[in-house]
């Protein structure tokens, strides 16, 4: 325990903007008694409390101990307030969560929120300012002391909410008067590459196809490395869930409980439309057309400190303007843009908390009823064998003559939004004949083969996604599947094959079969095309043509960028439907020659190029080819490895280093224990110092997956130390 001594020293030495009141830091103090942090042998803390409010109260004090700099930061974003800390550049970014995030409405939420949650936002406030009573030496960015309606800022743990779907660039021109961005022709090459895939892979598996008759999960978030935690809430009112959080949030987002799993996918239902509003300025202020009538904008003046260069605080004023359909962010063709999204941050906090403690089915289902899931799909298994899958769960109703797709004329009332559909209305699986159900933010229609959902019996915005080439290695390894365990189901999830190479490298062989013997490219790419002619289109840590064919795709998708674009098409499609022979042959020139410029050798295996390194926990990550680095063997989703590894900043070195991808990855086998084995990138830690900032380094470059330690029984035997918060911890079990 705490010694008095100990604490009156804290005391002493703790500064905050606002200093806790005695009576705060008793009740602090006697919340930290009732619960209990194990961290087991990788550092992964498992929370345990009588009630969930004390469990929250461990869990957010567990990831402050682990990256309180991610948890702070997270809700930096939420709130508007980046340029506090990161500068003027950011205030447009800001502007556009103030759009959404006002204080004094979440304030108001906050107020009327069901006792049980705001019990729940209470102890997480009081979490957080325990870490950093108790932790003088931290210094946060911006955020000194938190305050319960602060939870309610950042409710849905998406790596990406539909709030940043916002264009910062129109934003600053409506609200900046600057110049609108340029677009097309000031493109750069560059700006054709896609990016690494930012959804994910889930899987769900009936108990037919399993060894043992028990249903299984894969979840495979795809995200920026270090995005969440990994840990364990436990209570005794029925909490049990296990699973990554993301940073600053007391719910697993993504896990599984003792009786049931689920996997968000990204890009389900068209959940965001946009409005063009006429205007008309009059003395007492701008009207826009409704119909016959004529409706005055709401007005609200936000403020926008920033950061200044001399590192003083200034304030940036603007006027934001908001029609009924939301608020305005983009002039277009002499209108105005509004927008219009889900933002209902209490139900979407209710139902992130509510999946975490449902106990079967239907009581998951019925959470779904909440509709603020907006931008995920989710996949599904529970112990009673059953899988299932929701394509979305915030699906607006809308008439289908109009084009949502684009901004609609928003002074006519026929483009109104007619309420949400309900769960029973929209894409769903339920234990479909097939077996299993994948989804890999594609397409609904193939997501149990021929079991799929048939696309003529929905409307166009209920699942706009098309297939990728990730959904088609999936259901390439699903549709055979049998008797699946833990490691096979691993095993199919990191399954080597490249479907887009198995689609572009053959025309590439004929092209250059083709070549007369007098063109200089039948000499000079001869070695090159061998290699790409016996290889089998599979990564490998080992593989020479692996790197080659990923130097030339890239190439290649970098060239044709622009005549992709010009056709309405993404550069992938244009690779596969209308490369012509010399932009595939001249592409692989290019590969070659890169190649043996950075590392004197286009005979380069993949894994001296494909690397994994953490330096530090910086959000902005920098990497150096003379710093140690681990081999990956898989490669990027945009060839179709489910295996997901890429990296979406500007490259400075020679070698490739990861920066997003496969983050936590878990299989999950529900009978009447849960079995379970995961990986992380990197380590629990954000803490350089510790033994768990790199110790799964080695482990996640090559899938070697770690058992879960799901059972306190288990929790205890490899614990690495116990301790109530703020205490010291103690070596091994209590």
């Amino acid at each position: 325990m705490m010694s008095s001594l100990f604490a009156l020293l804290l005391a002493a030495t703790t500064v905050h903007a606002t200093a806790p009141s005695p009576a705060e830091v008793t009740r602090w103090q006697a919340t930290a008694k009732r619960v209990t942090i194990i961290r087991d042998n990788w550092g992964i803390p498992h929370i345990y409390a009588k009630t969930d409010a004390d469990v929250v109260f461990g869990a957010i004090f567990a990831q402050s101990e682990d990256d309180f700099h991610r948890v702070e930061r997270n809700y930096v974003n939420a709130m508007g307030r980046l340029a506090e800390t990161a500068g003027e550049k950011e205030i447009w970014r800001d502007l556009r969560m103030k759009l959404f995030i006002d204080p004094a409405e979440m304030k108001r939420l906050y107020a009327t929120s069901p006792l049980w949650l705001k019990k729940l936002m209470d102890s997480w406030a009081d979490g957080a300012n325990y870490y950093l009573y108790t932790h003088p030496n931290v210094k946060p960015e911006v955020i000194t002391r938190f305050e319960p309606w602060m939870a309610l800022t950042f409710s849905e743990g998406s790596i990406g909410g539909d709030i940043e779907s916002v264009n910062l660039s129109g934003l600053e021109a409506m609200y900046g008067k600057g110049p609108v961005a340029p677009t097309g022709n000031n493109d750069s090459d560059d700006d054709f590459m896609p990016r690494e895939p930012q959804g994910s892979n889930g899987m769900a598996i009936a108990p037919k196809l399993n060894a043992n008759n028990h249903a299984m999960l894969l979840i495979n978030p795809h995200t920026s490395f270090y995005f969440r935690a990994e840990l364990q809430m436990v209570s005794e009112e029925g909490l049990n869930a296990y699973g990554a959080s993301t940073w600053g949030q007391f719910f697993i987002y993504q896990g599984f409980n003792n009786k049931l799993g689920w996997m968000h996918t990204s890009g389900g239902a068209d959940v965001i439309d946009e409005y063009l509003e006429t205007i008309t300025k009059k003395p007492d202020g701008t009207y826009y057309k409704y119909g016959a009538t004529m409706r005055k904008m709401t007005e609200r003046v936000i403020s926008l400190p920033y950061k200044s260069a001399d590192g003083s605080m200034a304030t940036r004023k603007v006027t934001a303007y908001f029609s009924h359909h939301g608020p305005i962010i983009r002039q277009a063709d002499g209108k105005w843009v509004a927008v219009k999204l889900m933002n209902d941050p209490m139900h979407a906090l209710m139902q992130s908390f509510g999946r975490t403690k449902a106990a079967d089915y239907a009581a998951f289902n019925k959470v779904m009823d909440l509709h603020t899931n907006s931008s995920n799909n989710t996949v599904y298994a529970d112990a009673a064998g059953n899988i299932a899958y929701w394509h979305g769960n915030f699906v607006p109703r809308r008439d289908v003559q109009f084009d949502f797709t684009k901004p609609v004329d928003g002074s006519n009332p026929a483009t109104e939004w007619k309420g949400l559909h309900p769960v029973s209305e929209t894409i769903t699986l339920f234990n479909p004949p097939t077996g299993w159900i994948q989804n890999t933010n594609s397409t609904p229609f193939t997501a149990s083969g021929p079991a799929s959902p048939r696309k003529d019996k929905y409307p166009v915005y209920m699942a706009p996604s098309t297939e990728n080439a990730r959904g088609i290695h999936a259901v390439r390894v699903l549709k055979d599947a049998k008797d699946l365990n833990i490691d096979k189901l691993v095993g199919l999830a990191f399954d080597p094959q490249m479907p887009t190479f198995d689609d572009i490298v053959p025309p590439l062989i004929r092209d250059y079969d083709a070549l007369p013997a007098s063109d200089a490219r039948k000499a000079s790419l001869a070695e090159p095309i061998d290699s790409l002619r016996r290889w089998n289109r599979q990564w490998g840590a080992a593989s020479v043509p692996m790197s080659l064919a990923d130097y030339w795709g890239n190439a290649l998708m970098r060239n044709v960028g622009r005549s992709a674009r010009a056709k309405g098409i993404s550069a992938l499609e244009y690779m596969t439907q209308g490369a012509t022979a010399d932009e595939r042959l001249d592409a692989l020139t290019q590969g070659v020659k890169t190649l043996t410029t950075d590392f004197g050798t286009w005979k380069k295996p993949w894994g001296d190029i494909n690397r994994f390194q953490r330096l530090s926990d910086d959000i902005d990550l920098t990497y150096d080819d003379s710093k140690p680095s681990y081999p990956v063997k898989f490669g990027s989703a945009t060839w179709g490895s489910l295996a997901a590894y890429g990296n979406t900043s500007a490259k400075t070195t020679k070698k490739n280093y990861g920066n997003r991808g496969n983050s936590f990855v878990a299989v999950v086998e529900f009978g009447p224990t849960v079995s379970a084995k995961a990986v992380t990138a990197g380590g629990q830690s954000g803490d350089p110092s510790s033994p768990h900032f790199a110790d799964q380094i080695e482990r996640y470059s090559t899938g070697n997956f770690r058992d879960v330690l799901f059972y306190r029984a288990d929790v205890e035997k490899h614990a690495e130390s116990t301790y109530h918060p703020g205490e010291k911890p103690t070596a091994g079990s209590h």
